[in-house]
């Protein structure tokens, strides 16, 4: 699973899509980004989080950065983006959502290719939701700054589903992200898992700034990059 060069990677396929998506409510339309290097050797689903939509510059960076690890992505919007909503729409809004793009992106990945999903907050937790509801048919999933309680009230965890979930889980969390602190709560839902993994970032906080360290945000999400790609590489082999 080498890395890809960048004339591999100025040659990879992909583009923004409009992609159908069935809702409880009836049919809607989302944008899609893809992107494929030429040496890709997995697929990552990816997700944005409450307040921003897939074009996000940490998004758009953590993915070009993944692409030069091999990595293909999909990232999308939700329903209530698209629409022009700040807010999330419903959780089962969500849910259908991930199940539509994780199905047509298995559709158009290499037969046989695996499948991650992941997601930065709110979109990593619907994804979650989805898995442990009925699983998605993913290799995996991976959290960018799980949002476990709101902040300051550590007593509503958003945990309680995490345990029903059979496939690897990577959870990367800031150690001064106002939504896992303390780190007890997190340490203890990751260690209720089935198979969990916890990696923490020194001073980040729910979108791993670093105080002090000031670095915009395609940086931020191209640095995470590295470690999300050798815990798929390392659940491959």
């Amino acid at each position: 699973m080498p890395a890809s060069s960048d004339d591999e990677i100025s040659s990879a396929t992909g583009g923004v899509e409009r992609w159908p998506v069935t809702l409880p409510t009836g049919e809607a339309e989302i944008s899609v980004a893809s992107q494929r290097p030429t040496a890709a050797w997995t697929t990552l689903v990816l997700a944005h989080g409450a307040g921003a939509g897939y074009d996000h510059p940490f998004l758009v960076g953590f993915t070009n950065a993944l692409a030069h690890a091999g990595v293909a992505t999909v990232r999308f919007n939700f329903p209530y983006r698209e629409a022009g909503r700040r807010m999330p729409g419903p959780a089962a809004h969500a849910i259908a959502t991930w199940r539509a793009v994780v199905d047509r992106a298995r559709g158009e990945a290499p037969a046989g290719e695996p499948l991650w999903a992941a997601g930065k907050s709110y979109g990593g937790r619907m994804a979650s939701m989805a898995e442990a509801e009925r699983p998605l048919g993913v290799a995996g999933l991976v959290y960018l700054g799980y949002p476990l309680h709101p902040p300051g009230d550590p007593a509503k965890e958003r945990a309680e589903h995490l345990p029903r979930i059979a496939v690897p889980q990577l959870f990367v969390a800031g150690t001064i992200d106002p939504f896992v602190v303390p780190h007890d709560g997190l340490e203890r839902a990751v260690e209720a898992c089935q198979d969990a993994q916890l990696t923490w970032i020194e001073g980040g906080g729910h979108s791993f700034e670093v105080k002090g360290h000031k670095r915009p945000a395609d940086q931020v999400g191209a640095d995470l990059a590295p470690l999300v790609a050798e815990f798929l590489r390392a659940r491959l082999l």
